[in-house]
């Protein structure tokens, strides 16, 4: 056994390998060289696009055991993962291993392959749905992979992830296979999480439903990394792909926890000329940039990026001056399509730049402020968003382990109970972010700031802003809710969660 942040870890799982376990947000142990690409050579003349994926499945000779990929930009509109999947099920092919950056409820029929043992093993960064509660179950044969955001890229490119074909959805492409996210139905916008995965793949495949002359423009992914190009009638359902806007909460509750979490940032000191921030889609984190908003504007800051996931807000700061650029792996709105479409200062990042830990400088490095969720935090801040309180699978790290290792100040914003359990506890049920790279956990009952930051204490004591330890917000919250019962699970593991480097941080165990 190994142990890890205080918990035993089996040296050797099934299914997944020998555990090399978490040393450190910082660490050099796991770094390697990339791998060599395989090259492949189109001779003059010939044509990529076939007429159907049958045919092109009958030129990539797939076999049981291997790995295929797909990102997740079309979230939970996404057709092509479950087209392939069933195409591939009527081959009687077995035994693959499906690498996904996302997986959404969207993928339900995904569960049917998993009992048929179509496929055995499945590799992402974030799931929710059917899928994830059938892996809860212990369903899947092997154990599932949890990465994040950073994590992955940093995996496909070292050879740890070495994918045999990936499945590339495209909202346009062109008959050599250039593609672009940000024209046709199926406009989803920045196509950041594809990108290791058409570079490195064994075969890549480019599947659209908006086949245009060549060249298409703009190129976001290039003809080189690619083999095939298939038109389809269909890649996805646009009412999932994107939300028409993403809007700030009206909670007045979650407008105090924002309020008080920008407080905090002024206080740090960050709030000035060249700073740059990342927050996520949600009401309350929004609602957090709409506060930043405001002190920018009153104290004439301008930054120089907001980065992540882009929203319609992010694009109103950008437009107001209030940031000269955005950096953006994925869209989350219109807004944020016909921006990076138009406005050449948004610009475009694959998850590699974003946040693998292992190149020679990655965007998440430069971030100032980082605003995130959390399921569930423990009092030695270590944070949980890929289990809920049950231990069932409902989520994953994402870029949340990626941008709280880079920032300067990660904010966790939350509030101190949902549906009357206690956000923090003695230890949380998974750890996907260690507690080293977390700040601040603003709730609207008051602030813990991590003891690691002396500096950021003796800051915000000279405010007014309700400063408590960590274990003084947990008993506030257990007088209201008591003390919840720990969870059972079995000695069977479901998952193992990997921090961006290739370690183990954690496993998640079947639940009984």
């Amino acid at each position: 056994m190994k142990t890890v942040l205080g918990r035993e870890l089996p040296a050797y799982i099934e299914g997944y390998g020998e555990v090399k376990p978490f040393q450190g947000a910082v660490s050099n142990e796991r770094i390697k060289t990339r791998k060599a690409v395989k090259l492949t050579s189109v001779i003059p003349r010939d044509q990529k696009v076939l007429a159907s994926l049958d045919q092109a499945l009958d030129k990539l000779n797939i076999i049981d055991g291997m790995t295929i990929s797909f990102h997740h930009h079309l979230r939970n509109g996404d057709h092509v993962l479950n087209m392939v999947l069933e195409a591939l099920a009527k081959r009687g092919i077995k035994n693959l291993t499906v690498a996904a950056s996302s997986i959404f409820p969207i993928h339900a029929p995904l569960v049917e392959h998993i009992k048929n043992e179509v496929v055995t093993g499945i590799v992402a960064n974030y799931m929710s749905g059917p899928v994830p509660e059938a892996i809860s179950r212990g369903e899947l044969k092997k154990p599932a992979l949890m990465q994040t955001h950073g994590g992955r890229p940093r995996a496909i490119e070292s050879g740890d992830l070495h994918i045999d074909v990936a499945f590339i959805a495209a909202p346009t492409a062109d008959t050599y296979g250039n593609i672009n996210g940000v024209e046709g139905k199926s406009a989803c916008g920045a196509l950041g999480y594809a990108v290791s995965d058409a570079e490195y793949a064994d075969k890549t495949v480019v599947i659209t439903d908006n086949l245009v002359p060549y060249p298409a423009c703009p190129i976001e992914i290039s003809q080189v990394f690619i083999d095939y190009v298939v038109q389809v009638e269909s890649i996805g359902d646009p009412r999932g792909i994107v939300s028409g806007t993403t809007k700030i909460t009206k909670d007045p509750v979650a407008l105090l926890i924002a309020r008080m979490a920008a407080q905090v940032i002024q206080a740090s000191g960050l709030i000035k000329d060249g700073m740059s921030f990342q927050t996520g889609a949600g009401g309350t984190s929004l609602a957090v940039a709409a506060e930043l908003k405001d002190i920018m504007k009153r104290e004439g800051v301008i930054g120089s990026f907001a980065a992540g996931g882009i929203t319609g807000y992010l694009v109103e700061m950008l437009e107001e001056g209030l940031f000269r650029a955005l950096f953006d792996v994925q869209c989350f709105d219109l807004e944020a399509i016909k921006s990076y479409r138009n406005n050449k200062q948004h610009q475009f990042m694959s998850a590699s730049m974003y946040g693998n830990p292992h190149t020679k400088g990655a965007v998440v490095n430069n971030l100032d402020i980082m605003i995130l969720g959390a399921t569930e935090i423990d009092i030695a801040f270590n944070v949980n968003v890929t289990t809920g309180s049950d231990g069932v699978i409902m989520g994953g790290s994402g870029g949340h382990s990626d941008t709280a290792a880079g920032a300067k100040l990660s904010i966790v914003v939350t509030n101190l109970m949902k549906a009357r359990l206690p956000i923090i506890k003695d230890k949380v049920t998974t750890i996907t972010t260690p507690g080293e790279s977390i700040d601040v956990v603003v709730t609207e009952r008051g602030i813990a700031v991590n003891p690691r930051r002396v500096d950021l204490i003796e800051k915000l004591r000279k405010t007014e802003l309700p400063l408590l330890t960590i274990e003084e917000l947990k008993l506030k919250a257990e007088k209201i809710t008591g003390v919840p019962k720990a969870i059972k699970t079995s000695d069977k593991i479901v998952a193992v969660v990997e921090y961006r480097d290739g370690s183990v941080i954690d496993v998640v165990r079947m639940v009984d």
